[in-house]
């Protein structure tokens, strides 16, 4: 997810809801804290929100009542957070449309497992494999035509990729030398199809590397960043 992902946290505990905030804002999200129900209508207002880490209890309207009540709009993704540990609330919260639930205290890998797993689910927008018109890169002698889904190697032979392959060097070209993490490739080439702690994702490099590196100038083009994911280590310009 980048920056452009807008997560509510919906928390009046004045610890609990800035260290949730802070850690979502780690993790690449735009997080956005809310003490109550009226401060989360108002950041709606003015913001499009794409999902709500929501506590049941909650000053004024509770979180119950909250989620119900997006729901009923049809709009916003729920996780819901509690202390409190009874199956009752968690049914409840499930019935009226959450999408996931997480009692307090909770492993803060956990949390941020469960939203990219909820925003995987529910929404297309990360995925990079919708190519804009005319839109074609070029490195190290290959060129990636995405209005085409055409890939040609430096003797002007055309490579085959799948579907996947292609998602994912659509995300290599528009981050040229950045380190992509499993997690980003994750968001941006399998969508809602990826579940937490995929590693499919290395099989599906291994795959591109080995066809990149059987033509003419694609020896060693993805590199792997040990304990950080993979880099496109080629100089890319587009046209």
């Amino acid at each position: 997810m980048d920056s452009q992902t807008v997560i509510a946290v919906v928390e009046d505990d004045p610890e609990i809801g800035p260290l949730v905030a802070g850690l979502l804002r780690r993790e690449g999200f735009d997080a956005e804290l809310c003490p109550n129900g009226d401060a989360f209508d108002r950041l709606r207002a003015r913001r499009r929100v794409d999902l709500a880490v929501l506590d049941v209890m909650l000053p004024g309207e509770d979180g119950l009542s909250i989620c119900r009540r997006l729901q009923a709009q049809g709009e916003i993704p729920v996780l819901m957070v509690t202390a409190r540990g009874d199956d009752i609330d968690r049914i409840v919260g499930l019935e009226i449309g959450a999408d996931d639930y997480l009692a307090k205290p909770f492993n803060p890998r956990e949390l941020v497992a469960r939203v990219r797993a909820i925003l995987r689910r529910t929404r297309d927008r990360h995925r990079v494999a919708i190519p804009i018109a005319e839109e074609r890169w070029r490195f190290d002698g290959f060129i990636f035509d995405l209005s085409r889904r055409t890939l040609v190697d430096p003797g002007n032979a055309e490579i085959e990729l799948t579907g996947g392959e292609f998602d994912l060097l659509t995300a290599f070209v528009r981050h040229p030398g950045r380190v992509l993490s499993r997690d980003q490739l994750l968001d941006w080439t399998r969508g809602r199809d990826a579940q937490p702690f995929d590693r499919a994702i290395d099989v599906q490099v291994g795959k591109l590397r080995r066809k990149l590196e059987t033509h003419p100038g694609g020896t060693t083009l993805i590199k792997t960043v040990r304990g950080g994911g993979y880099c496109l280590a080629a100089t890319v310009e587009r046209g």
